[in-house]
């Protein structure tokens, strides 16, 4: 019984450190009107991180962005200082809801653009991507640091 006990506790381990390693916070997906639309996303959960966040990069993938997780529900705001590219600004709530999206914010450009209300992510991606794919609020946001029915964070 007692080699019953420690294979069963061994495979426990092994099971849990093996969807510990699957798991992947580089994934994001926002499941629209028109489509499920991935991206690859860099996460930033820092303060050093979120102030530094895409400034100085000349280029972002179509499919690629980043996710800043400020790990609870408040409002913020953003601005493009350093920033060299256009881009949309998804703000999604603690439930992973879009809750509003600012599109287009000009580069270098230090107006603050706020959420409108509560969020805990802000996903940022190529300007007009947002408009190309079809995103609006609304729309469901799935990541592993999402509540949605995902692993939360």
């Amino acid at each position: 019984m007692n080699i019953f006990r420690a294979l069963h506790g061994a495979f426990v381990a092994f099971l849990f450190l093996t969807l510990t390693a699957c798991a992947s916070d580089d994934r994001l997906v926002i499941e629209s009107r028109n489509g499920s639309h991935s991206f690859t996303v860099e996460v930033v959960d820092t303060p050093e991180g979120r102030a530094k966040g895409l400034m100085y990069r000349e280029t972002l993938a179509p499919d690629a962005g980043m996710l800043f997780d400020f790990k609870e529900s408040r409002e913020v705001s953003f601005w493009m200082s350093n920033t060299l590219i256009p881009l949309d600004m998804v703000f999604i709530t603690a439930e992973g809801l879009v809750a509003n999206i600012h599109a287009n914010a000009r580069p270098l450009d230090l107006t603050s653009i706020p959420s409108d209300g509560p969020v805990m992510f802000v996903l940022e991606i190529p300007g007009g991507r947002a408009k190309e794919l079809g995103i609006a609020a609304g729309d469901r946001v799935v990541h592993d640091r999402i509540k949605n029915g995902a692993i939360a964070g």
